[in-house]
């Protein structure tokens, strides 16, 4: 079987639908969707607007954007020097197992060396084995003793006062 041609590149003010789109269907996957709210209009300050907070990278095949990996900046004390979080990789089931992800990770690990990070992380579901093992075959440790914490919405505005 032939392995279909793909690309990657930093995503354009252009790639918006496409990335939301994407953005949706790995929430469906996700069971997620009615947390999902994300708009082309929505995600375009963030990305492209006059202080962007996060950045994305797209794969490209047969003619449609058919992944991305959107990431931003945080900041390790304990190393003292930045790193590179992504916050969400996807690629469509059709253009799965032909390296997609796997490029998509190794174009955001060495811009993480690029850019001297001290770290590159992301969180994974812990549910989702078929990605447990596909970043543990890359070289990722998975860390079994870190829990996120989230406060969102009417928690958030709570937590605020």
């Amino acid at each position: 079987m032939t392995t279909p041609a793909f690309s990657l590149r930093p995503a354009e003010r252009r790639d918006l639908p496409a990335i939301v789109g994407l953005i949706r269907e790995l929430a469906e996957f996700e069971q997620l969707s009615h947390l999902c709210h994300a708009t082309p209009e929505a995600l375009e300050p963030h990305l492209f607007g006059e202080r962007p907070v996060a950045e994305a990278v797209v794969a490209e095949g047969g003619g449609a954007v058919i992944g991305f990996a959107l990431f931003f900046t945080n900041f390790s004390t304990f190393l003292a020097r930045p790193g590179l979080y992504l916050e969400d990789l996807y690629v469509q089931p059709a253009w799965r197992s032909h390296g997609i992800g796997q490029a998509l990770l190794e174009h955001l690990g060495a811009l993480a060396v690029e850019r001297g990070c001290g770290r590159f992380e992301w969180s994974v579901l812990d549910w989702n084995e078929n990605a447990i093992g596909f970043y543990r075959r890359m070289g990722a440790t998975v860390m079994p003793d870190w829990r996120i914490c989230r406060v969102a919405g009417e928690a958030l505005q709570r937590f605020a006062r």
